[in-house]
């Protein structure tokens, strides 16, 4: 029976990459499942044979430490250098989004105060 691997969910293709090159290195099968049409499905990488999941896990986690590693001290340089990104820079670029999320955060703050308020009257 398949064992899942990697849920596809918040996962940047060039890891997704990453992930397929290793397994395909160490020689243990796998397949992948595409994300549905509607969202609810985010896709996956399963093993094939069972008896791998041993080894994969392993592999996955010594990868995951190094990519984490490796990001981090790229977010340190950017921050040193002055190119990482901001609040700022986020809401220069994606004003309407921005001004959304806080008209929702807005809503939904309203929502949970409701029966307070009610309740008080």
């Amino acid at each position: 029976m398949s064992k899942l691997l990697l849920n596809l969910r918040h996962v940047l293709d060039d890891e997704i990459d990453d992930v397929r090159a290793m397994l395909q290195t160490h020689r243990i099968e796998f397949y992948e499942t595409q994300p549905s049409r509607w969202g609810i499905s985010h896709g996956g990488i399963w093993l094939t044979h069972d008896e791998d999941l041993p080894e994969a896990k392993r592999l996955m986690a010594d990868y995951q430490a190094a990519r984490r590693t490796r990001v981090r001290a790229e977010h340190a340089a950017a921050r040193r250098e002055g190119t990482a990104e901001t609040l700022w820079d986020v809401v220069r670029t994606q004003p309407l989004r921005v001004l959304l999320t806080l008209l929702a955060i807005a809503f939904l703050l309203g929502l949970v105060a409701l029966p307070a308020i009610v309740l008080r009257q």
